[in-house]
């Protein structure tokens, strides 16, 4: 007999419109998949959203999808910008969520800024010239990510304006969607994130220098957002710089107080991203203490990620109290059917479409409960 799992509890965001409840505490992270043409989804997303719809998560989480086309960290990434990228998301996304078991879904919507207008990974991730089919990124200052990367336009008042208007209309258009869940990407050194950190904002006017002030875009865009949206609304925060006089684990919980007062349902602790000279000590779980230290600052549900592969490992975050949800991506691009394996695992139970009904071992057949049916 399993003990009782905690990862296959429930659990309920109160969000303005009303509570929204994931069946179990497994929530698939945003996986870049830098296979958009002008921010369309297509079926490359098709395909990639039913899969993870049918993993046995409770929550899957779309990809950074940018608010506007210089937005976007690659010419390949997703947007949510206009009446054809929105057409193009939900009809994908509609496809895909009728070939699966009901799973609530989240976005992540997003600014690139200075990291904006690179390649894909695959092809190196470097800045792309303007003449190569880049564009000129956008940042708080004048400031580029690498040293031997041009410097990005520093942003005026009006453009601050513009960007956050941006965030307000995607966050509708996920809404018109049906998408139950936005994350507002603040990590990874990205706009949001850029404004938060002293080493990527060096402004002098009320968005730089004291924590008030680098939190300042952020807040706005939250707030903005929140009077937009009634569904579940979070925010993913990196923890840390991991760069002595960058941004800060302290800061971070004192943020996620403000965005607790401000109506935030969640948030996402991942950490890095905006300084080449980050030191990361990776290894498993090697974010989940950050998780720990939000939760407990401020008193926000918390989603802990990072390294956490394994079903064992994700029980026992949630068994510490260190999160209240755990969530995973590349774990899913390599198990497809991880929310499967660990139900069998830890003794919890899934839903699936009938047509997977009759692949499960004997050992595992529990987990999809009286949904039984014999062979022919």
């Amino acid at each position: 007999m399993h003990a009782m799992s905690l990862l296959f509890t429930p659990f309920t965001f109160d969000a303005p419109s009303g509570p929204l409840t994931l069946p179990n505490r497994i929530v698939i992270a945003p996986m870049c998949q830098y296979s958009a043409t002008d921010g369309l989804a297509n079926d490359w997303h098709l395909t990639h959203w039913t899969n993870l719809l049918n993993s046995g998560a409770g929550l899957l989480t779309i990809e950074a999808t940018a608010v506007s086309p210089k937005g976007r960290i690659s010419p390949g990434c997703l947007g949510l910008w206009d009446d054809a990228t929105a057409q193009a998301f939900g009809e994908h996304l509609h496809r895909a969520r009728q070939q699966a078991p009901h799973v609530p879904v989240c976005i992540q919507l997003s600014h690139a800024g200075r990291k904006a207008s690179s390649a894909a990974p695959w092809h190196g991730g470097m800045l792309i010239a303007p003449e190569g089919g880049g564009w000129q990124p956008v940042a708080p200052s004048a400031l580029p990510h690498l040293p031997q990367e041009p410097a990005p336009t520093e942003l005026s008042l009006a453009d601050i304006a513009q960007i956050q208007q941006d965030f307000v209309s995607s966050a509708q258009r996920a809404q018109a969607i049906g998408i139950e869940a936005i994350e507002l990407h603040a990590a990874h050194g990205y706009l949001m994130h850029q404004f938060l950190s002293p080493l990527s904002n060096q402004r002098s006017d009320a968005y730089g220098g004291s924590f008030e002030n680098r939190i300042r875009f952020v807040m706005e865009v939250f707030q903005k957002v929140r009077a937009a949206f009634g569904g579940t609304l979070g925010v993913r925060i990196s923890g840390t710089d991991w760069v002595d006089g960058g941004w800060t684990i302290g800061e971070t919980g004192d943020l996620a107080v403000r965005l607790k007062q401000a109506g935030a349902q969640f948030v996402h602790i991942s950490s890095g991203g905006v300084s080449p000279l980050q030191k990361i000590p990776v290894g498993p779980e090697y974010q989940v203490p950050l998780a720990k230290a939000v939760r407990e600052r401020s008193g926000l549900p918390t989603l802990a990620v990072g390294l956490i592969t394994e079903p064992a490992q994700a029980e026992a975050v949630l068994q510490r109290g260190d999160a209240d949800l755990v969530a995973l991506a590349r774990a899913f691009m390599y198990k497809p059917r991880w929310g499967w394996e660990a139900a069998a695992a830890l003794g919890g139970q899934v839903k699936a479409k009938e047509q997977y009904w009759r692949c499960l071992p004997r050992e595992a057949a529990a987990i999809f409960g009286d949904a039984k049916i014999g062979m022919r």
